[in-house]
């Protein structure tokens, strides 16, 4: 009865929110664009965009490159699934990357992404994100745009408080949304939640030289779900805190039994605390399994090694490491400001936003004024870290991005509105309504120690009238909003590829002056590279043969290939020999079903090919490359299984010898 009268509140109160929407929300959206948006964002032909805005791509797995302010899709880059535009995943080369513990997997969800920085703010190496339904970490490269590495992270499910990071890259971190079974005993009934439930915090380290990543260690926590974090920054340089909700442990029908209680939780990590009892040798280093794939830029090829150890702290037997914070309710953004004294935390269902004082925390942890323990982690008095609340914000508060003049920005769903605040004082100095229900939002350097304060992005969850109609599913939405002056104004629509969570952004220059135009053909260390054209080849080892093809403005070499049998595997190892910018030759052969290859300037991709029927084979290059394009291709002749045809190959005989 108590819960059926829960259920009745929250709907009403969502349904009297929507009412307050509808009364509240412009009449015609069209009016809130000035005359002279336009202007403000046309990129004239010949032009760079100002900024790169990565964007994740939710349910499509992959990575949205956009410029700013235009809106231009530039790159979709393929991380966690495959794309049939680059053959990424369908390949011999970088079909590794998608390997897991539960075998290959080539699709996932991932939500949010992260720029590495230095000293704070953002460096232009690398952007991380998260692969959120079969929990992996992946790290692209911002010299080449490529997924350069993937890690597995075991003990745990539903990979969403992820991939943030310290200020110097030390660490990037994976935290668990699903609490689950962990150890040995996982077989277990699930109404046994609060005995045998936990979820897990990873840090893994970044090595600076090249970026690699190991995971360190994990944290053993209480079953709540873990939503989302940032790390301290300056002062709190240190710390990391991360959105908890789900505090009741509850594990069914959460939308109800996630929500009774007035406050959950803050966690705040001393991960520096964490750091001196690993090297005490406090961990309990446990068996497990876990995927660990990198991408080579000198071999051009992916491998994937199974690791099977990972060291985990228990903080209920560690003092010092992890603290609650109590905070209205249902909490899901945990932001903290440039200066890194103020932590924000915004709960779904809360009336206000609780700003937190990093420097109140400090002094509360050291006097321990606590008001208790949550299995065994001490929690906080909420006035006691308190800083502030601010008041009547909006309805449905979710994200905080911050331009550096000391306001903070934050995301309305239910209001569809983004409030502009004065972290100082708390109050609200401006609104702006979204089409419609604004997920997150982005600033960019947002979340770094030096934003740049020209533009907020919302990422919208609901199109309706924005696009033309293209049936039931439209357009994903952004909106490009100006901030340079005190009030906001919309200046751009402009649609994004899979469903937008967080994005992050940076001035074009931090990344575009350290793009790679080619690779260089000396440098090219596959073992299967032609780095000429007499090095190309064809050679045959039992069933197995491997083609050492080059492509260069307008042809292969080679292009005739005879000696082919039923029951053979062709690998094709097609090496560009082209050292020009932007001039990538494909690779296509009529039957495969491994999709394309796609061959960047210098390097060298296989592409495996098993014929099935006897005859001719054509093959061609897939990107028009000259204006003799269409003349680059060439033929392979398959025989019968048991022929004795010899192997042959060629590129130019105008009369090659008869063959039987």
């Amino acid at each position: 009865m108590k819960t059926s009268i829960k259920y009745l509140l929250v709907i009403t109160t969502v349904i009297a929110m929507a009412f307050l929407l509808k009364s509240c929300k412009t009449k015609n959206a069209a009016q809130a664009i000035s005359g002279d948006a336009a202007q403000e964002v046309y990129v004239a032909p010949g032009k760079y965009d100002e900024f790169y805005n990565f964007v994740s791509g939710g349910f499509n797995g992959q990575m949205g490159v956009y410029g700013l302010p235009s809106g231009r899709l530039l790159r979709i880059i393929p991380v966690f699934t495959q794309s049939a535009e680059s053959g990424y995943g369908f390949n011999e080369n970088t079909s590794p990357m998608l390997n897991t513990s539960h075998g290959f997997v080539p699709w996932d969800d991932l939500h949010h992404t992260e720029l590495s920085q230095t000293n704070g703010e953002i460096d232009g190496r690398w952007v991380f994100g998260n692969g959120n339904n079969t929990p992996r970490i992946a790290r692209i490269n911002l010299a080449t745009f490529r997924t350069d590495e993937i890690i597995e992270i075991p003990n745990s499910a539903g990979n969403h408080s992820s991939p943030f990071i310290t200020e110097n890259t030390e660490y990037v971190i994976a935290g668990t949304r699903f609490s689950i079974p962990m150890g040995k005993e996982r077989d277990v009934p699930i109404n046994t939640y609060k005995k045998n439930f936990h979820g897990t915090v990873s840090f893994i380290s970044v090595d600076q030289t090249n970026g690699r990543m190991k995971i360190a260690f994990q944290l053993l926590l209480p079953g709540v779900n873990f939503d989302l974090s940032h790390a301290g920054k300056g002062p709190s340089h240190g710390w990391f805190f991360f959105s908890c909700y789900n505090t009741e442990q509850a594990n069914t029908l959460l939308e109800v039994n996630a929500s009774q209680k007035d406050k959950d939780f803050i966690m705040a990590v001393n991960w520096k605390k964490a750091e001196e009892y690993l090297k005490a040798g406090k961990g309990r280093v446990e068996k497990v399994q876990y995927a660990h794939n990198v991408y080579s830029d000198e071999t051009h090829m992916a491998t994937s090694t199974i690791e099977n150890e990972v060291t985990v702290l228990d903080p209920t037997g560690l003092e010092g490491i992890v603290y609650f914070i109590p905070c209205p309710k249902s909490p899901h953004g945990c932001d903290v400001d440039p200066t890194g004294e103020y932590i924000v935390g915004s709960g779904k269902l809360a009336a206000v936003i609780p700003v937190f004082s990093f420097t109140k925390m400090m002094d509360a942890i050291a006097k321990k004024d606590f008001i208790g323990n949550y299995d065994s982690i001490p929690v906080l008095k909420y006035e006691s870290v308190l800083y502030g609340e601010v008041k009547k914000p909006g309805l449905g508060p979710l994200h905080t991005e911050f331009d550096g003049k000391g306001n903070a920005y934050t995301s309305f769903f239910v209001s569809s509105e983004i409030v502009k605040w004065n972290i100082k004082d708390l109050t609200v100095l401006d609104r702006a309504p979204t089409y419609y229900s604004i997920g997150h939002l982005c600033i960019p350097g947002g979340d770094s120690r030096k934003p740049n304060p020209k533009y907020v992005i919302a990422y919208n969850k609901i199109t309706k009238d924005r696009y033309l109609p293209t049936g039931p599913e439209l357009a994903q939405s952004a909106q490009l909003y100006d901030i340079s002056g005190d009030k906001m104004r919309l200046i751009l629509d402009f649609p994004t590829v899979g469903e937008p969570h967080y994005a992050q952004a940076v001035a074009a220059d931090v990344i575009s002056k350290n793009s790679v135009k080619f690779f260089k053909i000396e440098e090219n260390k596959n073992p299967f590279v032609a780095k000429g054209e007499k090095e190309a080849r064809v050679e045959r080892k039992g069933n197995r043969i491997d083609v050492y093809a080059t492509a260069i403005r307008s042809h292969f070499v080679p292009d005739n290939i005879e000696g082919v049998r039923l029951g053979d595997e062709v690998y094709f190892h097609v090496t560009n020999l082209e050292q020009d910018w932007d001039v990538p030759h494909g690779f296509a052969i009529k039957g495969a079903n491994t999709a394309e290859i796609l061959i960047m300037p210098g390097e060298t991709q296989t592409l495996k090919f098993v014929p099935d029927q006897v005859g001719i084979v054509p093959f061609y290059c897939t990107d028009f490359c000259s204006a003799l394009h269409q003349e680059m291709q060439g033929y392979m002749r398959v025989s019968p299984a048991g022929s004795t045809l010899p192997i042959s190959f060629s590129t130019g005989q105008q009369a090659p010898p008869l063959n039987p």
